[in-house]
């Protein structure tokens, strides 16, 4: 069937896959930091295809930025958004197969989409079969698993796994959403996938989540290598898919994005140092739900609204609805994103481990900023899984204006919350 062909696709891609013979002219950029850097230099430049992620990845692991595992993860994850990608844009022509409701609801209780199933099985195999992750993470299934491919007998039987063992280098967890903002892809609005890299931690002690029952060694292994706060995340990184594919990663020395060549069917370096504008004039939050918000993230949307901001300029609003593109927009003209708390979900609603962690490396990688209103996202310390945060981020002023009404709020219960988080305690 489809899902069975797209799964081979991912995982046959990513050994017929080459290095790329491509190259870059000498450019100057900036590190996070915001200081004066020279990246990384190419010869044997190809002016018909320019530089590969391939090609890039194999750079990196020559001048040790990353290792040789590293390397192998993110072919995979290469190979699956190219997938992906496919299954999205093909979507209207199969609407049978790949449109509407699997009739199954996901851990968090939502129903999900056909493509979030289809989606999440090519991207779950496609890195198994690297063989260089301890743990895998997704939001479709209800725990971590093994980050090993398994075979199976025709009663769903393990018969044989993968080898786990990996180089010297030691394990990786892959976190990561197959398909983030899927509630729109029946109407071809943009969509994406979103995933985070840690390094598995050698003694790994920490409090499980609570409502999963009993679980065994490899199982709590699995969730306690999981539960990592996003300041321990090695790589992150995010593919959108819209009127072009687009791939954002970090690997911790700042922001880089690629787009798809179609014509060569490899993503191709075009964003060398994406630098957010420190300040922007956008704001982008759904305001519908705008006197449900905490007072704080009101009166800051009211003062930037009507120009009495700290920069005295009048903000538009535009919002997608799809974390991706709303994300990748703001990472490229400025200000502020935001999916706050409100009345109804006093711990927002956008994952932390998955989600909210990862975009937050990308957008402190590029020079901005990401709350939860008093705290840094990078902090938490996750206690589930599937633990919901709220998010505001995007331009460095802005964020930092929006965290002062927070700072002067003098609500305890507001405080409260934002303190139990870092202590990791869930209410």
């Amino acid at each position: 069937g489809l899902l069975a062909a797209a799964a081979t696709a991912a995982a046959g891609a990513l050994v017929a896959a080459g290095a790329a013979r491509a190259g870059l002219r000498q450019r100057k950029s900036r590190t996070c930091t915001g200081v004066e850097a020279q990246p990384i230099q190419f010869t044997d430049v190809c002016e018909q295809t320019g530089i590969t992620l391939n090609r890039y990845m194999i750079e990196m692991t020559k001048r040790g930025v990353i290792d040789a595992d590293m390397q192998s993860i993110f072919n995979s994850i290469r190979e699956a958004t190219k997938v992906i990608s496919k299954l999205v844009n093909r979507a209207p022509l199969m609407q049978a197969e790949l449109l509407g409701y699997q009739g199954a609801v996901n851990i968090q209780g939502e129903d999900q989409k056909k493509l979030d199933v289809i989606t999440n099985d090519v991207l779950k195999k496609a890195l198994s079969y690297t063989g260089k992750l301890g743990t895998l993470a997704s939001e479709e299934e209800d725990a971590p698993v093994p980050g090993v491919f398994a075979t199976r007998n025709a009663d769903g039987q393990v018969q044989s796994r993968g080898d786990a063992v990996l180089a010297e280098t030691g394990k990786y967890v892959c976190v990561f959403d197959p398909l983030d903002g899927s509630s729109n892809v029946d109407a071809g609005i943009a969509v994406g996938t979103i995933f985070g890299i840690f390094k598995e931690p050698e003694e790994v002690i920490c409090a499980l989540p609570s409502g999963m029952g009993p679980l065994d060694d490899d199982a709590a292994k699995c969730v306690a290598g999981t539960l990592q706060p996003g300041k321990a995340l090695v790589a992150a990184g995010y593919a959108l898919y819209s009127c072009s594919t687009e791939l954002v990663i970090t690997v911790g020395n700042g922001c880089i994005g690629f787009t798809m060549d179609a014509s060569i069917g490899e993503y191709v370096l075009t964003r060398p140092s994406i630098r957010i504008p420190e300040q922007g004039k956008i704001y982008s939050m759904n305001e519908a739900n705008f006197n449900d918000w905490d007072k704080p993230l009101q009166d800051y949307v009211q003062a930037i609204k009507a120009g009495k901001g700290k920069s005295g300029e009048r903000y538009s609003q535009r919002y997608i609805g799809s974390m991706v593109a709303d994300v990748h927009r703001t990472l490229l003209y400025g200000g502020i994103f935001a999916y706050p708390a409100d009345k109804r979900n006093v711990n927002g609603k956008l994952r932390l481990l998955y989600e909210a962690a990862p975009m937050s490396f990308l957008v402190e990688q590029a020079g901005g900023k990401a709350i939860t209103g008093h705290s840094r996202v990078m902090d938490i310390p996750p206690v589930a899984v599937h633990q919901r945060v709220p998010v505001i981020l995007g331009s460095l002023r802005d964020v930092e204006e929006c965290q002062e009404y927070f700072d002067k709020c003098e609500d305890p219960a507001l405080r409260q919350r934002c303190e139990n988080r870092m202590k990791g305690i869930l209410l």
